[in-house]
């Protein structure tokens, strides 16, 4: 089966969500989502590595360098505070966005 492609501005909010949990880089940042989904969605570092610097640049991630579980110089991402109130943003605006597309789904 193919695997879709994220809609826009969903990224954002999978990699918040990741990062409400614990702190971590790239990569493992890239592991959860595939993970938690089930082997559905996949990120790519040519779109991760953009949407890290962006919610950076937003206030709503930090970073610092640290060691990675294989002793490698690794960049560890943790959530700010500003950043737990936009994944709840994110959040509120993705069940109206499902609730909505569920809705014309289910017309006849």
């Amino acid at each position: 089966m193919q695997k879709p492609d994220l809609l826009q501005g969903t990224l954002d909010m999978l990699i918040l969500k990741v990062l409400s949990r614990e702190a971590t880089h790239g990569f493992g940042i890239c592991q959860r989502i595939q993970k938690l989904s089930e082997e559905v969605l996949s990120v790519g570092e040519g779109s991760l590595y953009p949407a890290l610097y962006r919610l950076q640049d937003q206030g709503w991630i930090e970073s610092e360098w640290g060691q990675s579980e294989n002793n490698r110089k690794a960049k560890f991402y943790r959530l700010t505070k500003e950043g737990r109130k936009q994944l709840e943003r994110e959040n509120q605006g993705w069940e109206h966005m499902c609730l909505a597309i569920r809705r014309v789904m289910q017309s006849a």
